[in-house]
């Protein structure tokens, strides 16, 4: 599984894949974090290209071209806000994996590369999100051979430390 789920340091905005995952807010316009990294990279055909999907559902997904960024696409989804786990918090975030995840199969991706989805400025605690998150694409990839590597990347140590341990106990064979 080590292979095929990978978890390193960086910015997402730079990594060479088939597609990287924004996380978005449901208007799909652009925000702040890596949502407003990923447009700002992509360049303003991205927001004009978003603009056309009239956004999109928490836990759904929804996909564009990469434009100047290195990957050939990006899948937008945006994640749950957190209220304290007793809004279908986990489900919708796990369902966010799941979405991106079938999309890129369905266009053909080989490699993608997610951000740590709702751990930011909505407040999702990162302990939590780390294993849904692995969860997540163990279960996707254990049954979607087409899809050759999924990375998390993350933008400092204490993210990465979160989804290392995610994966090493994560039970699921792929």
């Amino acid at each position: 599984m080590a292979g095929r789920i990978q978890i390193i340091r960086g910015d997402i905005t730079k990594q060479k894949v088939d597609a990287i995952v924004n996380a978005a807010n449901c208007s799909l316009l652009g925000g702040g974090g890596v949502d407003g990294a990923i447009h700002r990279a992509a360049g303003p055909e991205l927001l004009a290209e978003c603009r056309g999907l009239n956004g999109c559902e928490t836990g759904k997904a929804k996909i564009t071209k990469g434009y100047k960024l290195p990957a050939k696409y990006v899948i937008h989804t945006p994640g749950p806000v957190w209220h304290g786990g007793s809004r279908g918090e986990a489900e919708l975030l796990r369902s966010c994996y799941r979405s991106c995840l079938e999309l890129a199969a369905e266009y053909g991706c080989k490699t993608v590369d997610f951000p740590s989805i709702s751990t930011g400025v909505y407040h999702f605690p990162l302990e939590k999100a780390s294993v849904i998150a692995i969860d997540a694409i163990a279960a996707f990839l254990a049954e979607h051979k087409e899809i050759q590597r999924v990375r998390m990347v993350c933008f400092d140590e204490r993210t990465a430390g979160f989804y290392e341990t995610a994966l090493a106990g994560c039970g699921v064979e792929t």
